[in-house]
């Protein structure tokens, strides 16, 4: 392995993980991966190893149990896969790929927990799923947040073929936004080595290493053939398990007639009742006038009779492993002749030979510095709903949920307790609600239920807001009357510390939901008005909007509140804020009473939070096209790479969350009110299940982080 003592202050890596693919069938990415879990080895703290879909159990799983026994890891198996086969092809066959993606999410993370750094090692593709099976790698290494290595298959293709894989690779990895750690060519004749290194391009976003194919580490040992069979092992010490395999030869003929066939590394296949042809194949391996076989396979479930067995002991230790399978001799010869060659960690000689041929053309110091400077900021829809669930569980919140019999907050409902996500409290009536509960067939046990109108916290929270409104010139009865609608008594619930947060709107309106939460919860210190966000969650990002819900056409300062406190929110989940205060105009350049507005709240904001990002007026295409930016704003920090969005009016953060929303397929999770003592939050009236979901999972870390310390 390179000397990466060199390194200027070696440090301990930064928690960034790497994530191997083959790109299509017998890439070898094997190889690449013992390579790379030797560096990790040297340099990185408590190490993970993880693959997402395992074709059998983790004790069975070759790649596993390798890496577990070489390394000594302390997680164990169960913990470094995400699924098996089946189960991902019935989530598959029920249309649900998310939930598949949201399962290896889970189990990632779990593993995560425990280590310091993983390397995934993605699902192999066959040639009739080879397109599927990549992609399919490319979404769980976006979602898992870790540095693509593509491994491309070089044996036997020309430069041309190479090079127009390369091409494909390059323009499939732009079109998923894949954050590249590098890409190995492995396998690559070694008369084209030298030829592809000098005609690739150099491109430090594309970096390209060829590792040439060697004949030796092509051929199954036979202590592969030993393992993928299932056989039984008669005799042979670890070095004999060890030899190479170049080819198989069925001996069903004379002894004279077998012998003229016999080539040096042969696995050599006959009957168990053949002991001519077991005795033939000792006397060739220690004669001068033939080759060396690699090993001897019988068939049939047929041990050598006693005699040979006797003797055979007799000459202590035998120079090759004999091996003995139950199937017939045809049968083994079809399986012998599919198996490929395998690392396994008894095999030092060829694990040295593995490592020493990619380490010989791979710069692993490169690599090392290339890993510790990638740093990947993707922040995926499953990222993200994932980071929000393992929030709200940690510390878990009392929501309550006015509209309780409404099928789709029932359903939401269902959802997070069966997650135990959150404390849930519907309001209504009890008879109706349980009725519809019973009628949709869901299962809704420990769910509170509240009928505003007949409960005993009623007069309570009459005398609470007479005395909070009456210098509105409220009077108790209107007081008594008023807090038997579902939002009142769900706010006052939160006001008064009975519920930590408040989800209304599936059928209400906005004005209807937060009204209430005006009236009575207020604004907290330091805020001076209430306003909205929204998450939008895109394929491979999450961007905040705001403000698209609550204040029609802000003032300079109401628009600076809005920038500091949507970067506030943006941070409290996560997402480092870059804020982009949006006009029709860039820079200087515009005119006018709307982008002076702008321009005044950008010095506002930067004048009471001068360590945010934030600038402006800006285009939206200027604050979010990296090309575009380099253009009207080379020298920004912000354009090109925002992450919140504040519009200048309402008319125009609406409309544009609504149309990026609708072109872009985005999940949009909102409005989330902010600037409120606590956490009430809107729906919309056509929102689903999973926007309901995630809107209390939202306000629950909310109702966290406005809880008293």
């Amino acid at each position: 392995m390179p000397d990466l003592s060199a390194l200027p202050n070696p440090e301990p890596l930064i928690a960034q993980d790497i994530y191997i693919a083959g790109t299509d069938e017998g890439s070898g990415k094997s190889l690449i991966m013992l390579a790379v879990m030797e560096m990790l080895s040297g340099f990185a703290g408590h190490i993970g190893f993880f693959r997402p879909i395992i074709q059998t159990s983790p004790a069975k799983d070759d790649m596993i149990q390798f890496i577990s026994h070489r390394y000594a890891l302390p997680c164990p198996p169960e913990a470094m896969y995400g699924c098996n086969a089946d189960e991902a092809r019935e989530l598959l066959a029920a249309e649900q790929y998310d939930e598949l993606l949201k399962l290896i999410l889970a189990k990632y993370r779990a593993l995560k927990a425990r280590c310091e750094h993983i390397l995934c090692v993605g699902t192999a593709p066959r040639r009739d799923n080879a397109a599927f099976a990549f992609e399919f790698n490319l979404d769980v290494a976006n979602n898992l947040g870790c540095l693509l290595m593509p491994v491309i298959q070089g044996s036997h293709r020309t430069q041309e073929q190479i090079l127009h894989s390369l091409v494909s690779l390059k323009h499939t990895l732009h079109e998923h936004d894949c954050e590249l750690l590098a890409t190995v060519v492995n396998g690559a004749s070694p008369e084209l080595t030298d030829t592809l290194r000098h005609t690739l391009p150099h491109d430090p976003e594309f970096p390209v290493y060829i590792v040439p194919g060697d004949p030796a580490l092509e051929k199954p040992s036979v202590g592969d053939i030993a393992w993928a069979i299932d056989a039984k092992v008669f005799s042979g010490e670890n070095g004999a398990m060890g030899r190479e395999v170049s080819h198989y030869k069925v001996a069903a003929m004379l002894v004279p007639d077998f012998l003229d066939y016999v080539e040096a590394g042969d696995l050599i296949i006959t009957p168990g009742d053949r002991s001519d042809i077991v005795m033939a194949s000792l006397m060739a391996y220690h004669s001068k006038n033939y080759p060396q076989i690699a090993g001897l396979l019988l068939t049939g479930h047929q041990e050598p009779a006693p005699q040979v067995r006797k003797l055979i002991d007799g000459l202590g230790e035998t120079p090759f492993a004999v091996l003995g399978v139950d199937s017939d001799t045809f049968t083994t010869a079809m399986q012998v002749s599919q198996i490929g060659p395998r690392l396994h960690s008894q095999n030092e000689r060829k694990i040295a030979k593995a490592l020493g041929l990619v380490e010989a053309n791979i710069n692993m110091v490169g690599l090392r510095l290339r890993l510790s400077s990638k740093v990947s900021g993707k922040i995926t829809p499953l990222m993200f709903e994932y980071d929000l669930l393992q929030r709200a569980k940690a510390k878990k919140q009392h929501i309550v949920l006015p509209e309780g019999n409404e099928e789709r907050i029932l359903r939401a409902a269902e959802i997070l307790l069966l997650r135990d996500v959150v404390k849930i409290t519907l309001l209504g009536n009890e008879a109706e609600i349980r009725q519809k509960i019973q009628s949709l067939s869901l299962k809704l046990d420990g769910v509170d239920i509240i009928d505003p109108m007949t409960s005993e916290l009623r007069r309570l929270y009459a005398e609470t807001y007479y005395e909070a409104r009456k210098h509105k010139c409220i009077v108790f009865d209107t007081a008594y009357d008023l807090v038997a609608d579902v939002s009142y008594f769900g706010t006052l619930m939160v006001h008064l510390g009975h519920a930590d947060g408040m989800v209304s709107g599936a059928v209400h309106s906005t004005q209807h939901t937060i009204r209430p939460a005006f009236e009575i919860i207020k604004t907290k210190p330091g805020a001076s008005i209430v306003s909205s966000v929204f998450f939008m969650c895109l394929e491979d990002r999450v961007l905040v909007y705001g403000d698209c819900a609550v204040i029609p056409n802000p003032n300079a300062q109401q628009l600076a509140d809005i920038a500091i406190n949507a970067a506030d929110t943006a941070r409290s989940f996560n997402i480092e804020p870059r804020v982009a205060m949006l006009s029709y105009s860039t820079g200087e350049s515009g005119k006018g009473e709307a982008v002076d507005k702008v321009r005044e709240a950008v010095r506002i904001a930067q004048s009471l939070r001068p360590d945010l990002l934030l600038e402006g007026p800006m285009q939206y295409d200027a604050a979010v096209d990296a090309s575009v930016a380099k253009t009207k704003l080379p020298d920004s920090q912000v354009a090109g790479k925002a992450t919140v969005f504040v519009f200048p009016d309402l008319n125009t953060g609406n409309n544009t969350y609504k149309a990026v929303q609708r072109s872009s397929g985005a999940i949009a999770i909102g409005p989330i009110l902010q600037g409120l003592n606590k956490p009430v939050n809107d729906l919309s009236r056509g929102c689903t299940v999973t926007d309901i979901v995630n809107t209390v999972v939202i306000t629950a870390i909310q109702a966290q982080q406005a809880a008293p310390a």
